[in-house]
């Protein structure tokens, strides 16, 4: 079965997804469609994106790299393969363009497309009560300091060892598939997709020579705010989801949780990055 999702308020969605039914119709291939995509099409649903993703076993998402994003936040335990088909302006995550609906369903029919892996990120919120609230990311936990007007001082420790203070706007704690996103805006590094690393940016640092910091995924990160009377804002995968204090305690570490990610042979990361980024040069 294939799920259809679709970023409903994107003006060229509704062309996008007619084109998408009437493609897999003739294709003869049985779909399914969420109920706020399924009224682009004349269709009707009862499904929302957590009960689509628990029926399908491919599913397709029409929009951008945030659609997708915003769809794993809403996935419950099941995590079908993601066939993403950019409508968006820069996509890292989306196989195809809007314009290529007939080569989609030609990859989905033929099962043309390789699964990327991607390793989802766990954050654990504690209270200094001991209430805690669990998230996953599959771009990146930041902790800011939000509307202030001054920076934070973020305590960082690694496997129980102490790393460094950081003084500055924010820390942006990334996956390799968010490494791409505010991290590399940040002056973060790329990370390739299955290279088993996150990776630390700090957000416009006080000192110069602070830098981002790459480590195993097997590591688990903790942060604290280190200066009485701040507090910083938590926001996973641009979501916010709370707030950091003195006696507080983020936890970060690598979540069991898999995005099967398709993409197509022609197109692997390095291609990807290379048409993205306007990088320039022979293919080696």
């Amino acid at each position: 079965m294939i799920g259809l999702h679709a970023h409903a308020e994107k003006p060229a969605a509704a062309e996008v997804v007619r084109a998408m039914v009437q493609e897999l119709d003739l294709a003869g291939l049985p779909y399914e469609l969420d109920a706020s995509t399924a009224p682009l099409a004349g269709k009707s649903s009862s499904l929302d994106i957590a009960d689509l993703a628990g029926r399908c076993e491919l599913l397709v998402i029409m929009g951008g790299d945030g659609t997708i994003l915003r769809a794993v936040q809403k996935m419950r335990d099941a995590i079908p393969t993601v066939f993403g088909i950019n409508i968006g302006t820069l996509g890292f995550l989306t196989c195809l363009g809007s314009g290529e609906v007939q080569r989609a369903v030609e990859c989905i029919r033929n099962r043309d497309y390789i699964v990327s892996p991607r390793n989802l990120m766990q954050a654990d919120l504690v209270e200094k009560d001991g209430a805690s609230r669990n998230f996953f990311a599959l771009n990146d936990v930041v902790a800011s300091r939000g509307e202030r007007s001054q920076l934070v001082q973020i305590r960082v420790g690694l496997d129980d060892l102490p790393l460094t203070d950081y003084n500055a706007d924010g820390l942006i704690v990334s996956t390799p598939t968010g490494s791409t996103a505010y991290s590399i805006s940040a002056g973060g590094p790329i990370l390739m997709p299955d290279c088993g690393c996150f990776v630390i940016t700090p957000i416009c640092p006080h000192v110069l020579s602070i830098r981002s910091v790459v480590m195993s995924d097997a590591s688990v990160i903790k942060m604290q705010v280190a200066k009485p009377g701040q507090t910083v804002t938590v926001s996973v995968d641009s979501q916010s989801c709370g707030q950091l204090g003195i006696g507080d305690l983020l936890v970060l570490k690598k979540s069991p949780r898999v995005l099967p990610l398709a993409m197509l042979p022609e197109r692997p990361f390095t291609e990807v990055i290379r048409q993205k980024l306007k990088w320039t040069g022979s293919n080696i």
